[in-house]
């Protein structure tokens, strides 16, 4: 790993040859297979900004087929961790603020993957800081825990998913690699959970008896703790024989079922990176994109752009930089990835291109005077947000030691390299950069940027690459589109050209929640070693103390407009119900609406959540055309923790129809909610 590059090829855990025992061989993901050199699809957050789980699910068929054509069986991708805050570094691998959002996406990629490899979900529990991940202990209490934060991970379990991850930090004191209440009392007693679990790699877990006795059933990825101190411990009686027969049988049924039930044939080894897996994604990077700004200009919305420019400024450090996300575990290493610039170049044939790298307003005004057109492309790399290791694990001798002994100097010289982020192979790149970002907004000189190129040319549009919520207060007003465009994949910059040209309705929505101000967000100390998470945060924060999101959860513009009509809520099955709405396309484009349904618990009082998102489902419709669509919801986030269970938030609840969180368009209904 140290000197090939981080997962290169699948890391084997519990392999038997002599007994034909394959074991777990393990890719990471989410963004695709880190393995090779695959298809490199948008971040996890851009894909949750397609609000289309059945898109997802195509998503986890391609990954699952890229790691069986490699060698694996064992997809450590299915990232649903919920950012409390969307400064945390590694928010790009997640899918959104909302636990329905969390649960539906994880689940939908859950059964795509697992058409052809396990699938595991990921990190269990509480994980939503990077550079304090070794150290801090985040509390909880019982009602955030299961109303909130476990709520997604219960609903990936639910549909079947083979393995659970656990992460570094501590939850309510005790590490999350060797927390029995999370291990057995939760996720096995209460869930039901059958399949196995494991640890994060290098350092997740502490103590190698009492992981085991937790119920960790694999130390990840290599002999570390256990070989060194389980012997021991059996003797001393710390840990039994039948502790050990228990991870073991878990980890062999996990792995009998799965083969049992393969849904596919061996898939060639040319379907990595295949014609099809780059079209998809493309596909899901342009309903990805999410349109927050489209004023007038001369009369009509500046998006879409006009084929027939004679002239386009493309301005911007990131316009022609390979860009898909940071270089940490989940880094994809796909053959090519278009670009910013080569998509638009390639787009416009017949069309003069200039481009500007430098941090130059003087240069962005210039250019963009002498174009038609301009599109700024501004945001964030892997230097500003990711994974990050460094610090703690260099600075802390107990860290250090949980990694296997290194007996030879070679070695050692290039673990240091490893470390510091000189060896420049796989993991190591995250080192030294990355991290929890340090500002929601763009640096000062973009910023000058944008509004020097809108002053020489009202034809601007700015393209944001990003994952997490980005404020833009200090510029927006300069211009007359915004584009959010993510961390966008292999094929983003065709992508981002199919959208900007109107070849693809702009049809994505926010995961999240966007404020005006840092101050309406909780606090958060990237350094901390104690933390409480309660649930308060995103949109529902917002909505409790009363402040403006500059763009609500669920936001987007589309190049069409859209009524909904006619809301019709079904009976209740347990959690489950149905609702239908008539979807109508008003305009005169062909385009893609998602229809949000939302509860409002009628007097649950101050301390729950005044709306909560219950389902979703996407619709395409031509022009002039209406549909029926059924939205399958659940009341599970309508109901609050007591400590013996879920009992219904209040008696009966609001039910909206809504194109985001606080539509003043919403169509509404009634719901009378019964004990769960």
């Amino acid at each position: 790993m140290m000197t090939d590059g981080y997962n290169r090829a699948p890391l084997p855990m519990g392999r038997i040859e002599r007994l034909g025992v394959p074991g777990l061989l393990f890719s990471d993901g989410p963004r695709g297979v880190v393995m090779g050199r695959s298809t490199a699809f948008p971040v996890s957050m851009a894909r949750g900004a397609t609000w289309d789980v059945g898109l997802e699910e195509r998503v986890g068929v391609a990954i699952g087929r890229e790691v069986r054509a490699q060698g694996g069986n064992f997809f450590g991708g299915v990232c649903v961790n919920l950012p409390r805050h969307p400064a945390w570094g590694r928010v790009q691998e997640t899918y959104g603020e909302d636990p329905v959002l969390l649960g539906e996406f994880g689940a939908a990629l859950t059964r795509g993957v697992q058409r052809n490899a396990m699938a595991v979900a990921k990190h269990y529990a509480l994980n939503s800081m990077e550079n304090a991940r070794f150290k801090v202990d985040v509390t909880a209490d019982d009602a955030a825990l299961h109303e909130v934060y476990l709520a997604h991970f219960r609903r990936v379990v639910d549909e079947g998913v083979s393995g659970i991850m656990t992460a570094y930090n501590a939850v309510n004191g005790e590490w999350a690699g060797q927390n029995e209440q999370l291990l057995e009392g939760v996720l096995r007693g209460r869930w039901g959970f059958t399949g196995v679990t494991v640890s994060d790699f290098v350092w997740g877990l502490r103590d190698a008896a009492l992981s085991l006795r937790a119920g960790l059933d694999v130390e990840e990825p290599f002999r570390q703790q256990r070989a060194r101190h389980l012997p021991s411990a059996l003797e001393s009686g710390r840990v039994s024989w039948d502790e050990v027969d228990r991870a073991a049988r878990r980890v062999l049924r996990t792995q009998l079922r799965h083969y049992a039930t393969r849904a596919e044939d061996e898939p060639p080894a040319d379907v990595v990176f295949c014609p099809e897996h780059r079209a998809l994604a493309r596909e899901v990077a342009a309903r990805a994109m999410v349109l927050l700004k489209n004023a007038p200009v001369d009369g009509a919305p500046l998006l879409p752009l006009p084929r027939g420019l004679s002239s386009l400024a493309v301005i911007g450090r990131l316009a022609h930089l390979p860009n898909t996300g940071d270089h940490g575990s989940s880094d994809v290493h796909a053959p090519e990835v278009v670009t910013p610039l080569r998509g638009l170049t390639e787009a416009l044939p017949g069309t003069r291109v200039e481009h500007v790298a430098e941090d130059d307003p003087a240069a962005a005004a210039a250019a963009a005077a002498r174009c038609d057109a301009v599109v700024v492309v501004v945001g964030y790399t892997a230097e500003d947000e990711g994974e990050y290791v460094g610090g703690d694990v260099l600075s802390d001798a107990a860290l250090l030691g949980l990694f296997p002994p290194i007996d030879d100097d070679l070695t050692r010289q290039r673990f240091a390299s490893f470390m510091d982020g000189s060896g420049g192979t796989g993991a190591s790149a995250a080192v030294g950069a990355g991290g929890d970002r340090t500002s929601l907004r763009l640096r000062p000189i973009d910023a000058g940027i944008v509004r020097a190129a809108a002053a020489a040319n009202p034809r601007t549009v700015v393209a944001i690459v990003t994952a997490g919520a980005v404020i833009t207060e200090e510029w927006r007003d300069a211009v007359p589109a915004v584009l959010l465009s993510w961390y966008a994949g292999c094929e983003g910059g065709h992508a981002l050209a199919d959208v900007l040209l109107g070849d693809v309705d702009a049809s994505g929505r926010l995961p999240y929640s966007i404020p005006v101000s840092e101050e309406h967000l909780p606090r958060f100390d990237p350094d901390a070693t104690a933390v409480t998470y309660d649930k308060w945060f995103g949109q529902r924060l917002l909505d409790r103390d009363g402040h403006r999101a500059a763009f609500p959860l669920g936001y987007g513009l589309s190049y069409t407009t859209f009524t909904l009509t006619d809301l019709a809520v079904g009976a209740l099955d347990g959690d489950a119900f149905t609702a239908a709405v008539t979807v109508t396309n008003t305009g005169a484009r062909a385009g893609r609406h998602v229809v949000q349904l939302y509860g409002r618990p009628v007097g649950a009082g101050g301390d729950f959540p005044s709306r909560v998102l219950l389902g979703f489902a996407a619709v395409g419709l031509e022009p002039g055309a209406a549909a029926q669509v059924t939205v399958p919801a659940s009341t599970r986030p309508l109901q609050r923790w007591t400590g013996g269970g879920f009992v219904p938030a209040a008696s009966a609840a609001v039910i909206e129809a809504a194109s985001h969180a606080g539509d003043p368009g919403a169509v509404t209904a009634a719901l009378e909610l019964r004990p769960a």
